[in-house]
């Protein structure tokens, strides 16, 4: 069944209690082929005969989450993380199972995603709010703060290709921290920034999972314990600790 993220122009809703984002039997399959040749074969065979071996990323995910609560996705390269969050944001589709997020999501994962590398700043501003579900007069009011939390300087006007990774980070967090998001998704992207801006956006992300809901990937064990309420751990795609408590979760990873 396709993955299905469900937008609402109201940042705020009803109910503390409402689950606002579920995975339930979530996976994703890959077809492996040896050679290009396979590839063709397998598009004339259809579904007669077998060229290629199946990858399975991700394999049986089931969790929910409340307002108010904060998951810690933990596991090792290559374990399914960055896959995970990627079928609940919807750019990648589920090969079983289902995913659905209520309310305007967030996110920030691949460093980048979302930019034009040969817009400016300024223009990357309007692009990536725009596909965060905002109105150009909404941008507009939003324009100073997002500037403000960046503080990027005059690089603004320059166009994206020429910033540093970290300068990438500071624009795309000043962003999704300005649209009123109702949830929130970060993978490993405050790791590539400098202290004074890691700071910031840690007392962002804790003033933000006071009412909404926060998923974070990262190896940080101690960010995990500090800022989320759960963990869940991934290993060679699959959770080998469903939803349970931060400690309990970091204890699994460890063992």
């Amino acid at each position: 069944m396709e993955n299905s993220t469900l937008y609402s122009a109201e940042s705020h809703l009803s109910g503390s209690a409402s689950v606002i984002v579920r995975a339930h039997n979530l996976g994703k399959c890959y077809r492996i082929f040896n050679n290009p040749k396979d590839r063709l074969k397998q598009a004339i065979a259809k579904h007669r005969r077998q060229y290629f071996r199946e990858f399975w990323a991700l394999r049986h995910v089931d969790f929910e989450l409340k307002r108010g609560e904060t998951l810690g996705i933990i596991g090792r390269n290559g374990s399914g993380k960055s896959t995970l969050l990627q079928l609940l944001c919807g750019t990648l589709t589920p090969s079983e199972g289902e995913s659905s997020t209520t309310g305007r999501l967030a996110a920030l994962l691949e460093l980048g995603s979302g930019f034009n590398p040969d817009f400016t700043g300024i223009e990357n501003i309007y692009l990536y709010a725009s596909l965060l579900g905002l109105k150009k007069h909404e941008i507009d009011a939003r324009l100073d703060g997002i500037l403000g939390f960046a503080d990027i300087g005059e690089f603004t006007q320059q166009p994206v290709k020429t910033y540093s990774s970290g300068m990438a980070v500071r624009l795309a967090f000043a962003v999704v921290a300005n649209v009123d998001a109702d949830i929130l998704i970060v993978d490993e992207a405050l790791s590539v920034g400098d202290v004074f801006f890691v700071q910031k956006c840690m007392r962002f992300i804790n003033q933000f999972k006071e009412s909404n809901t926060l998923i974070l990937v990262t190896h940080d064990t101690q960010s995990v314990l500090s800022v989320c309420t759960h963990g869940l751990v991934l290993s060679e795609g699959i959770m080998i600790a469903g939803k349970t408590t931060s400690k309990q979760a970091i204890d699994a990873y460890t063992n």
